[in-house]
């Protein structure tokens, strides 16, 4: 018994290296969570956007308008909160208990580690395959 009580805690405690974000989860999170101010297409022209003090952007831009590198790491901050944005008035997203799991690791194309959790690794794996 106290063996498989500190086997659940020890497994508890662990960080599981992500497999692939989902990209089909990804979009439906998307749609669900971030298309009233983003739009749709990614576009930053959801319904909500003209009520933010800050314009949404164009998330199919990121790579392109970060010198062909995907920012990673700052993406993962501003879905997860870590970075807030003036804009939502609060950590980026409001919806932020939505994106709460399973602590996975992410790396950078530098090799730099990202924690995060399932749903957001799902989030930026769609982000990332709508890139221009």
């Amino acid at each position: 018994m106290i063996k498989a009580s500190i086997t659940a805690i020890l497994t508890s405690l662990c960080v599981f290296p992500a497999l692939a974000g989902d990209v089909e989860t990804g979009q439906g999170l998307f749609l669900d969570h971030c298309a009233v101010c983003h739009g749709i297409g990614a576009l930053g022209d959801g319904p909500m956007a003209p009520a933010l003090m800050i314009k949404p952007v164009n998330l199919a831009r990121l790579t392109s308008e970060n010198s062909g590198s995907f920012p990673l790491v700052r993406v993962v901050k501003r879905i997860d909160g870590r970075e807030g944005l003036i804009s939502h008035g609060s950590p980026m997203p409001v919806y932020g208990h939505f994106f709460e799991g399973q602590d996975v690791m992410l790396k950078t194309e530098a090799g730099q580690p990202v924690l995060t959790s399932q749903p957001v690794d799902d989030l930026v794996a769609w982000i990332k395959s709508i890139q221009e």
